[in-house]
């Protein structure tokens, strides 16, 4: 815990007051730079704001109320992540990305400096802009992480059948979860998808 950072602050929500019922927990081995914020739960929202094990918030960084943060996540300086956020494991932030509530990033995705995220981000995606696009797979990531060139061509095989064929979005979503029927990376994503209740960031 470097200089001038926070854990633990009230939600940074008008009229809130302080109560044992909202809290933060954080796991092992993670480091929160200089100015690096956390905050604590909503109750009526559970109340819990979690923090997974091993993750680096770099300057500046903001962790809102009601973040489930996982293992191994980097933000670098100035992220901001409103609440209600998900974060799976292994994604990584460039410096002054912004992610609006209620959104889902999933593992091993990786979001672009400044990139402003008002969209879910599939699992192995890469994202960029403003307002975020789909720019491919996080190729870097899933190299550094140890998937088999086998995986990452099974990955790379849904992604454009989901993403990059003829038709319809939703008509290519449910083929694609028939030809991959039998792959989990690809119904990882696939499943991503249908499980959420707010836009897929898609290709620009």
């Amino acid at each position: 815990l470097h200089p001038h950072a926070v854990l633990g602050g009230v939600p940074q929500v008008i009229g809130f007051e302080s109560t044992p019922d909202s809290r933060l927990v954080v796991g092992e081995n993670c480091v929160f730079r200089e100015y690096a914020t956390a905050h604590s739960g909503m109750p009526k929202f559970g109340g819990l704001t979690v923090i997974g094990n091993n993750c680096f918030v770099m300057i500046g960084a903001h962790i809102a109320h009601d973040n489930h943060i996982g293992n191994n996540v980097v933000m670098a300086n100035n992220v901001s992540l409103a609440g209600h956020i998900t974060v799976g494991d292994n994604v990584w932030f460039g410096g002054l990305a912004a992610v609006h509530q209620f959104s889902r990033i999933g593992r091993n995705a990786f979001v672009g400096g400044g990139a402003i995220v008002v969209e879910d981000v599939i699992p192995f995606g890469s994202v960029v802009g403003n307002h975020a696009k789909l720019s491919g797979l996080n190729m870097v990531g899933l190299k550094r992480r140890g998937f088999s060139k086998a995986d990452i061509r099974d990955i790379r095989a849904a992604y454009k059948a989901i993403f990059l064929g003829d038709g319809l979005f939703k008509d290519r979503l449910e083929q694609a979860s028939q030809d991959y029927a039998e792959n989990p990376l690809a119904m990882e994503i696939i499943t991503f998808i249908r499980e959420g209740d707010r836009p897929i960031c898609k290709p620009g």
